[in-house]
C-alpha cells in the first residue's frame, strides 16, 4: 500500500509543482494535445461504431431479424407502395 501512495503523492507532486512560479507551458500543452487526441479518438471510434451498428460491414450482414420481417409484412400487405392505377390521386 505505501508504494502506491508514494507514487500517487510524486505524481501530485510533479503536477502540483507546475502551478505557480515553476509553471512550464509545455508541460500543460502537451497533457492538453494528449487529451484532446484521446478525446478524439473516441469520437471517432463513436462514429464508425454508429455507423458499423447501422449499416454493417455489408448490407445483410448486421441487419436486425425484425426489419426483414417488417419489410415482408410490408412486401406481403402493399403497404407504403405507390399505387400505379390512379384511383388513389
Amino acid at each position: 500500500m505505501t508504494p502506491i501512495v508514494g507514487t500517487f503523492l510524486s505524481i501530485l507532486s510533479s503536477v502540483s509543482g507546475q502551478l505557480g512560479p515553476n509553471y512550464d507551458p509545455l508541460f500543460y500543452d502537451v497533457m492538453i494535445y494528449i487529451f484532446g487526441t484521446m478525446m478524439f479518438a473516441v469520437f471517432l471510434l463513436g462514429i464508425i461504431s454508429f455507423w458499423l451498428r447501422v449499416h454493417g460491414w455489408s448490407y445483410k450482414d448486421n441487419r436486425e431479424r425484425w426489419i426483414d420481417e417488417l419489410d415482408r409484412h410490408f412486401e406481403r400487405e402493399g403497404i407504403g407502395l405507390i399505387p400505379d392505377n390512379g384511383k388513389y390521386w
